[in-house]
């Protein structure tokens, strides 16, 4: 009788230790999709470079606290609505893949620079397709030429989502399927392709009004862009 009652009370730990692992099992799981993703109430590292990018490109003029309050779900509202995302205020994958913010559960390094190409192909053909292929190549090659400078964000998609910088992300036409041809493009200028002579910025003097950009010297003039620096 007693070696019985032992019996069954060492299955009730046992089944006690199983159920709890299990448990801590799930806990584990759980918290790492929540690593995946930052929205209202999170703290962290990540919530740190979701708010210190979105400042540096003008969606955010909160403090870079770490705290996803209220200010950071507008700013990311604000930045996820200009870009032609879902407007949730949750920094879910797509949109920290938009802000060049991977973790292991957004890409790999392979896949972090297959995105910069594509999306540099985007900006290509959202902002130059029609152009000479040279001044398409060039177009990529000033965005690289801004991840080099410490004048601009350190990344190509900082670069290309920083406020005002571009308008095909201003009016929507960095959401379009990019060709063979932007594609190409957008890899000559990665692998190191510069026809634009280390120029940072470009415009169309047919139809630019703003001084300050004709004030900057050129460095050359590929079909309708002039290039400066």
């Amino acid at each position: 009788m007693i070696k019985n009652k032992k019996k069954t009370i060492l299955i009730g730990v046992l089944l006690s230790a199983t159920i709890a692992i299990a448990v801590l099992i799930m806990a584990y799981k759980n918290n790492s999709s929540v690593e995946a993703l930052s929205k209202y109430g999170s703290r962290g590292s990540e919530v740190s470079q979701i708010q210190t990018k979105l400042k540096r490109w003008g969606y955010y003029n909160g403090n870079v606290d770490g705290i996803y309050g209220t200010q950071t779900v507008n700013a990311v509202k604000y930045f996820q609505r200009k870009n032609g995302l879902t407007v949730d205020g949750i920094a879910g994958p797509a949109t920290l893949k938009a802000m060049g913010i991977y973790t292991s559960s957004t890409s790999s390094s392979g896949s972090s620079n297959s995105n910069n190409v594509n999306l540099l192909a985007r900006l290509i053909y959202g902002e130059a397709r029609g152009e000479p292929y040279t001044g398409q190549v060039a177009v990529g090659a000033v965005v690289m030429n801004r991840v080099k400078s410490s004048s601009f964000p350190n990344t190509v998609s900082g670069v290309v989502y920083q406020s005002g910088a571009f308008d095909a992300v201003k009016d929507g036409q960095i959401n379009l399927s990019p060709d063979a041809t932007a594609k190409k493009a957008a890899q000559d200028a990665i692998n190191g392709w510069d026809p634009s002579y280390g120029a940072i910025y470009y415009f169309n003097p047919s139809t630019a009004t703003n001084k300050w950009i004709w004030s900057r010297p050129m460095t050359i003039t590929i079909g309708r862009h002039r290039f400066c620096k």
